[in-house]
């Protein structure tokens, strides 16, 4: 199996940030500590009420991004405002993502077969401008289809339901790997680039991270956390580590 590339999102950096009010702590520097950590990546999500990255942030972040040689991936919801900043900035990808105002984070995948003809037209005008589209999607072989008739190159793989439940301790936690072991197979039979990421940690990264279709993981919240304890630099390191572990053991097996 190739290497796999780690993402890391750092939003709620902004979220810290914002609940004073001021200018620290600055989501760019973490951006640039997580990739003198060695991250292949930087991820973020400007949501439409602005609740943690800023408009600013992300015209700094495409700066920082392209001047240290690292892709920025543009989270964003399926609206005419964030295809107008995508298309303002051209971030090398941009991942679209349901998005819902009373939601704490981004739950669940986006229906790319329902919204086939809302979304469809923005994945066109994003690849046109030399965008890399990716979906964020369920475990669910249909929806990757869909995404890639609409032109998308990349899926990413909503693990949060499985996290949950190998936290909750839920006998459901297997079947629930399984869909997204599918879900990648099958993203990679249609040519598409599978990544994956919600609700990782150290307990779940390592059975996504062996999944042999899965190219990239996009993480946040959990290295964010576990940055106040042991500093992103040590969080970071120590998650790539154990994906690196994953993929070794899957290579071995």
């Amino acid at each position: 199996m190739s290497k796999l590339r780690l993402g890391v999102n750092i939003d709620h950096v902004a979220t810290i940030r914002n609940a004073r009010g001021g200018d620290y702590p600055d989501p760019v520097r973490a951006a640039e500590l997580a990739i003198a950590a060695g991250v292949d990546g930087i991820t973020a999500h400007l949501r439409e009420d602005r609740r943690h990255i800023s408009d600013a942030d992300i015209e700094a972040l495409a700066a920082v991004t392209r001047k240290r040689g690292r892709p920025l991936n543009f989270e964003m919801a399926v609206t005419a405002e964030m295809e107008a900043i995508a298309l303002s900035h051209l971030p090398h990808a941009a991942c679209l993502v349901p998005e819902r105002r009373e939601e704490r984070t981004t739950e669940g995948g986006l229906d790319v077969i329902g919204g086939h003809n809302h979304i469809a037209p923005v994945v066109a005008r994003l690849a046109a401008a030399g965008v890399r589209v990716s979906c964020f999607i369920d475990a669910d072989p249909a929806q990757a289809a869909a995404a890639k008739a609409m032109g998308a190159q990349v899926v990413e793989l909503h693990t949060g339901a499985y996290c949950d439940a190998v936290r909750e301790r839920s006998p459901q936690a297997p079947a629930l790997l399984e869909g997204l072991s599918a879900t990648a197979a099958e993203a990679a039979r249609l040519g598409l680039e599978g990544h994956a990421g919600h609700g990782i940690d150290y307990e779940t990264v390592k059975p996504v991270a062996a999944i042999a279709q899965v190219t990239e993981l996009n993480i946040g919240h959990f290295l964010i956390g576990e940055a106040i304890f042991v500093g992103l630099t040590a969080a970071i390191q120590r998650m790539r580590a154990l994906m690196d572990e994953a993929r070794a053991s899957g290579r071995a097996a």
